[in-house]
């Protein structure tokens, strides 16, 4: 363990840029070209697009396992970040500029994947194992409040400055600010290392196959790849608000500033159930209550009241699964390479992201707005009994924290 333990709420900040990038993007961004007539299929290409670095960032997850310390790349991060947050601002909301808008949404990702990656590893090695769950609670809190207030802010100023870049060079600015969170925080031992690059990436290796043998390695990992609490639709909820007559003004407060905000609470009320529970029954519960909302919203009026109402509580909700998330995976993955086992169960779980943003955008353009939200409940009860069938096949093999032991 670091010798000083770390309080849960330095997480929130450390990972503020990582959820303000995203939020951006799908709120910012996607509210001003699906204004200026880019489709929302379109739109959900894009923000889909910005998975892809989440979902494969596992293949470079050992760099960080291996090379430098956690602080040294979280500042490299969190400046490229910042910059990259600038530059998706700096083009025009219109079919012209798709193309270089896309090139950079994915290097910035790819970017603030080595930021999340850093804290991944400073949050394994510093939260004792009766607070997982409160500390996956304030740092998704971080993340989805990151989200809601970075996206909510974003679009309110690129509405209210003269030049669009502007919005995007300011919430950069913030980002950087975030980098203050590192004083309080230790540099971890890193036991994993080996006197050589070679032997360091041979321990990281053994150490996730460890993790994988285990029973609750493996359900860890089969309950991040199911499309449970996925909260793809909330990638969309700027490019469709016209189907609910919802204005500008609601778009940025409900699904930005206000959005963020409930997420956040969402998340710390799931990360302390999540250490009072069994953490992966938490969160299948969780998805299953996602699940329900979206066929709630899809069976109330299309009024910006009901607009209103959904998106907050599926931001609550959203907050839950996502505690719950780091809540399991924290547990599962222990401390020895933990950047590298954390990443590859949030590849993981970032490929349900992509798949079902993809399908609510197919599913809106053919079945509209109520099709959208059906589409997500049903991949979520599919979901759910995949996990129960394994969970039910696969047997109470040992569960002890050994993957905490790096290997030799």
């Amino acid at each position: 363990m670091s010798p000083r333990q770390t309080h849960p709420s330095v997480f929130l900040v450390l990972i503020l840029p990582f959820g303000a990038m995203s939020g951006y993007l799908t709120v910012t961004i996607a509210y001003l070209l699906s204004k200026a007539g880019i489709s929302v299929g379109q739109v959900a290409a894009l923000v889909a697009q910005s998975y892809i670095p989440h979902t494969w960032k596992f293949a470079w997850a050992p760099v960080v396992d291996t090379t430098l310390s956690r602080k040294t790349w979280y500042a490299i991060a969190g400046v490229v970040s910042a910059v990259g947050i600038w530059a998706t601002g700096m083009f025009r909301a219109d079919a012209a500029h798709l193309g270089l808008l896309s090139a950079v949404v994915l290097v910035s990702n790819v970017a603030v994947t080595f930021l999340g990656m850093a804290v991944d590893g400073l949050m394994a090695y510093c939260t004792p194992e009766d607070q997982k769950g409160r500390a996956g609670g304030w740092f998704q809190a971080g993340n989805l409040g990151g989200q809601g207030v970075g996206g909510g802010a974003g679009l309110w100023l690129a509405q209210a400055l003269p030049a669009p870049w502007m919005a995007g060079a300011l919430l950069g600015l913030a980002c950087l600010a975030c980098l203050a969170g590192l004083w309080f925080v230790d540099e971890p031992h890193a036991p994993h290392r080996g006197h050589t690059l070679g032997r360091s990436l041979l321990n990281v290796a053994t150490d996730l196959w460890s993790m994988a043998r285990m029973r609750v390695g493996f359900l860890s990992l089969v309950l991040c790849v199911l499309p449970i609490g996925s909260g793809a639709a909330s990638g969309l909820w700027s490019a469709v608000a016209g189907d609910w007559r919802a204005s500008a003004g609601t778009v940025a407060l409900v699904t930005g500033v206000f959005g963020g905000v409930v997420s956040a609470i969402g998340c710390l009320a799931g990360g302390w159930l999540c250490d009072r529970m069994h953490r992966r029954a938490a969160y299948a519960a969780y998805g299953v209550l996602q699940a329900l909302c979206a066929i709630a919203m899809a069976l109330a009026p299309r009024t910006e009241a009901m607009y209103i109402v959904f998106t907050l509580i599926y931001a609550f909700i959203t907050g839950l699964t996502y505690a719950g998330f780091t809540a399991f995976v924290l547990e599962a993955i222990g401390m020895g390479a933990a950047a590298t086992k954390y990443n590859v169960m949030a590849s993981l779980s970032n490929t349900p992201i992509f798949v079902m943003t993809q399908v609510d955008g197919w599913a809106h353009t053919r079945w509209g707005p109520g099709g959208m939200l059906y589409a997500e409940a049903v991949g979520g009860a599919i979901g759910l009994l995949v996990f129960v069938v394994v969970t039910a096949l696969v047997p109470n093999r040992r569960s002890t924290a050994e993957t905490s032991r790096a290997p030799a």
